[in-house]
């Protein structure tokens, strides 16, 4: 699938002037609030009709200004995700599945409901009603509903916006199998550095109704320039590796990148499986010598590539560990204490009880074969 956005609109006292273009996967909409995130999302749905310029999915015009094009939004074959569920209470969730096929001709019906139900784990809950769901499993409900309708696109606007942490943790491993399993194109809304960190394969980062930046996930987050806009709290690298083994007696899975051997608590997943692991920039501690007796089980040598702004107490510093990037944030005085500059060989140390269940996710196109288990410590 390829999308391609190049529009102009006004509401009120708000411009959106949004240009991107992106390559299948899943493609993260990240921005603040207010920034113009679902602006966009309903532009692409075609709730909203831009003032100028086009969408083009996969080569096809969707709304295209100049040449008089807007397609219904019924005759878009997009499927969308709302914050809430928004489920037919009256009907049971069989019910409210089937009704995303009601949509879709018989000819071009796909998806089966009982792949959806497997994909989604929703086998157990297809004779209940919506008010004896969680808010995690209207979600997914409402996922699978878009499902059958057989999409082309798939729209989520912030589905886990009005979820709690734990229901959070339960229904993102689902958005991996989307991703991964059904290959349906999505486009995703949030304003979670930790969700499009775990998630998203192409990042297009808007800043007041303008894109900011657009590229893999990967190289957008270890920009320390964009710092004040993925947020300073959340912001840091991605790393991806490969589970080697698991340690049953003390509890910790091992896995191996190109920086080197990471040690986290155990995860529920395959050797061999590949994880994606979000590594914050507040959790990584710098050393100018090899580190000895200390707690921290995570220590890759390297060389500083890059300092951020000095001109404040805080700085970010972009250390490369063979061939891969982690980010640490520290104070200025740090920094000079230990002469950092360009070229300084420096050892990144980062604590296994650092992740939690949101920083650790199936890499692209991968599965964990279970949900990861890495504690909140």
């Amino acid at each position: 699938m390829t999308l391609a956005v190049d529009i102009t609109h006004r509401a009120g006292k708000f411009l959106l002037d949004a240009h991107f273009a992106a390559d299948g996967g899943l493609v993260a909409l990240f921005g603040r609030s207010g920034s113009g995130k679902t602006s966009i999302v309903n532009v692409i749905a075609g709730l909203v009709r831009p003032d100028e310029g086009r969408v083009i999915v996969d080569g096809e015009p969707l709304v295209d200004t100049k040449r008089g094009i807007f397609v219904p939004p019924h005759r878009r074959r997009l499927g969308y995700v709302f914050q809430e569920g928004r489920l037919f209470p009256h009907l049971t969730v069989r019910q409210n599945l089937l009704y995303g096929r009601w949509f879709t001709p018989p000819a071009e019906r796909r998806a089966d409901i009982g792949q959806v139900a497997d994909l989604l784990g929703l086998g157990a809950l297809l004779d209940r009603r919506p008010g004896r769901l969680s808010g995690g499993e209207k979600q997914r409900v409402a996922i699978g509903r878009a499902l059958l309708s057989n999409p082309r696109l798939l729209l989520m606007d912030e589905p886990l916006a009005s979820l709690d942490e734990a229901r959070k943790a339960e229904i993102l491993p689902y958005i991996e199998r989307l991703r991964d399993q059904a290959r349906v194109p999505i486009v995703y809304v949030s304003h979670s550095v930790a969700e499009v960190a775990r998630l998203a394969s192409t990042m297009v980062l808007m800043s007041n109704g303008k894109v900011a930046a657009v590229g893999p996930t990967p190289a957008i987050m270890q920009r320390i320039d964009l710092f004040p806009l993925t947020g300073r709290a959340e912001a840091g690298a991605i790393i991806e590796a490969a589970v080697e083994r698991h340690d049953e007696r003390d509890g910790l899975t091992e896995l191996r990148s190109r920086a080197g051997l990471w040690r986290l608590p155990r995860i529920d997943a395959a050797v061999g499986s590949r994880l994606r692991l979000h590594v914050r920039a507040r959790d990584v501690m710098l050393a100018r010598s090899e580190p000895v007796d200390v707690s921290a089980l995570n220590v890759f040598a390297g060389v500083v590539a890059e300092l951020g702004d000095d001109t404040g107490p805080i700085m970010q510093v972009r250390v490369d560990c063979g061939g891969e990037t982690l980010v640490a944030r520290l104070t200025r005085y740090s920094v000079q204490r230990l002469a950092l500059e360009p070229g300084t060989p420096v050892h990144a140390l980062v604590k296994s009880v650092a992740f939690d269940r949101r920083s650790v996710g199936a890499a692209a196109g991968a599965s964990l074969g279970g949900d990861a288990d890495t504690g909140d410590a």
